[in-house]
């Protein structure tokens, strides 16, 4: 996540047809044709998620302890993820553009089938700031985004709406791949999108659970996930216009989120609801050189990834 400029149902029952005429049943007459029930979706392998996370603190230990953008550690991140979705079966594509006088790249999967007309899009920043590998920062949001679009591939999943899943480059020197990305959409291009959903930390290790409060549906969505493990959630103000989300709102596409918090420090009304200790940031290690795979809380990791595969399940319908 940047940092401030001065600061940051299951529902698709069949129908059964029955004609009355002067109150008796039309004789031979057969039930509709019903259709399956939606597939659900799959819990996200908390250990397939780590797994990633693991392999891009390796990538910031062999370059420079970081993964910032236009350098060695970001390419490799990219290379990283790219290879996973290229074997999946997901139609890549790298966007170049350039801030600070050094090449980026984002990198966009699409999933082949559903409505092209009807996008459903789920995004990360995969780079780090310079000072650190950037695993909660965002390599966890990255990860967690990575292991539901392998989760779509390995059920073979047809939603009615298409998937396009993102991880953009330069995030944390102002939005600069995902505004790139935005801008290069015509206007009837961005209105295909039916929905962005950002992860931009989501294993902070004094969590809470924050949501987008942007799109109604979307925000709904994701209360409702949480509303069934019985946790409470709250607004997302900390990063609120600090995240990828924002060139999409800012364009008139829906947005929406998860956030498990950053340098603001727990209330003792959140400890109460969430655990954790009082007075100390959400993420202590925020943008700094111990943000390593040690600065991950497993709990809410794997919460924000089942919630992640809940909404893209449910909102491409």
């Amino acid at each position: 996540m940047q940092l401030l400029p001065s600061a940051r149902a299951l529902t698709a029952a069949a129908v059964a047809v029955a004609t009355l005429v002067t109150g008796g049943s039309v004789a031979g007459a057969a039930p509709a044709p019903t259709r399956p029930a939606a597939a659900a979706a799959p819990d996200i392998p908390i250990a397939n998620v780590k797994a990633h996370l693991a392999q891009l603190q390796s990538i910031a230990t062999a370059n420079g302890g970081n993964r910032a953008h236009g350098r060695a550690g970001y390419q490799a991140s990219l290379d990283y993820v790219k290879a996973k979705l290229d074997a999946a079966g997901f139609t890549t594509r790298l966007q170049q553009f350039t801030a600070s006088g050094r090449t980026g790249y984002n990198l966009i999967a699409d999933w082949p089938g559903g409505d092209a007309n009807k996008v459903v899009m789920a995004g990360s920043h995969l780079d780090s700031v310079t000072s650190g590998p950037g695993i909660n920062d965002n390599g966890s949001g990255s990860s967690a985004v990575l292991e539901t679009a392998l989760a779509v591939a390995r059920s073979g999943y047809q939603p009615a709406k298409h998937l396009r899943f993102a991880w953009w480059g330069a995030e944390e020197l102002g939005l600069v791949g995902s505004r790139a990305y935005v801008n290069s959409l015509g206007s009837a291009e961005r209105a295909k999108i039916s929905g962005y959903l950002n992860f931009d930390m989501i294993g902070s290790p004094n969590p809470g659970y924050f949501v987008y409060d942007d799109d109604p549906t979307i925000e709904k969505t994701f209360k409702d996930y949480f509303a069934g493990l019985g946790i409470a959630t709250e607004i997302e103000t900390e990063g609120d216009g600090r995240s990828d989300h924002a060139p999409f709102k800012n364009a008139g596409v829906p947005v929406g989120g998860l956030f498990s918090g950053a340098d603001y420090r727990k209330t003792s009304a959140q400890a109460a609801k969430w655990g954790g200790t009082v007075g100390q940031p959400f993420d202590r290690c925020y943008h700094s050189s111990c943000d390593t795979t040690a600065n991950i809380d497993d709990t809410a990791l794997d919460r924000n990834s089942d919630a992640i595969a809940y909404a893209v399940w449910e909102l491409s319908r």
